[in-house]
């Protein structure tokens, strides 16, 4: 089945904020996929403005990846001017397009979303998409429940938590970051190991932040490690090995 998100989430925004030129007609799966490869090869090495060049051609020609590569470049400033609303404008096309469930294209209709609930969680500043985070609860809902997107699942979990964008639901909190957790995203356990402790789940707690600090990428480090120090510095020291040998075996599995 064709997933095609409806984009009525996002009909507040002018509709010709998102007018795009997507360029000539599809010429060619081969050759848009030979395109793309050129372009990966060339980032690879460096030569970005080599790779945008490509990532283009391929994006014309219907290759979902390189349009996801070029948004992805566009918010970051990778190789490219930074500008966040073509970012947006490229994603929200991705997700507007679909993909088949299961699909290797599925996988940039998901992370596409969860880049778009971004956006509108905060807004861009200087464009028509502003802040709002009641909408931006819907799409990674979209990305969480469709798609079981882990990063979705874990931005869900912490607006359930905090009551960002509509009610606070501590059990959905705790419902969508065990779903994250299970497939090793180390916010999620970090998230579900805090609020294991605090309900006096220690050891389990302890483990799953030990685990997540194992698992953590390194711009995650810092917040995941202060949250650990500051739930080890409340503990006993046989709660705090036994949640160490716990977390270092989770972390194995």
């Amino acid at each position: 089945m064709l997933v095609c998100f409806c984009v009525g989430l996002l009909l507040s925004i002018p509709a010709h904020a998102f007018d795009q030129q997507d360029g000539a007609e599809p010429t060619g799966e081969r050759k848009a996929w030979t395109t793309f490869r050129f372009g990966f090869s060339a980032y690879k090495s460096g030569r970005k403005d080599e790779a945008f060049k490509a990532y283009s051609d391929a994006a014309k020609d219907g290759h979902i990846g390189a349009r996801w590569k070029l948004a992805k470049m566009y918010a970051a400033g990778d190789g490219v001017e930074e500008n966040d609303f073509e970012a947006f404008q490229i994603l929200r096309g991705i997700v507007k397009e679909g993909a088949e469930q299961g699909s290797r294209d599925s996988s940039f209709v998901a992370d596409a979303l969860v880049s778009i609930g971004a956006y509108v969680q905060r807004g861009i500043a200087g464009s028509p998409v502003k802040a709002d985070p009641a909408r931006a609860r819907d799409i990674y809902w979209q990305a969480a429940a469709n798609f079981k997107d882990a990063d979705a699942q874990f931005e869900l979990g912490k607006m359930f938590l905090s009551g960002e964008g509509g009610a606070v639901d501590p059990r959905q909190a705790g419902r969508w970051f065990n779903l994250s957790a299970s497939k090793g995203h180390a916010g999620s356990q970090a998230m579900l190991g805090k609020m294991m402790f605090d309900a006096g789940k220690t050891v389990e707690g302890l483990g799953l932040m030990t685990a997540a600090l194992h698992n953590a990428e390194e711009g995650d480090r810092g917040w995941i490690r202060a949250m650990q120090e500051e739930a080890f510095a409340v503990s006993s020291e046989a709660d705090r090995r036994t949640g160490i040998s716990y977390g270092d075996s989770l972390a194995r599995n």
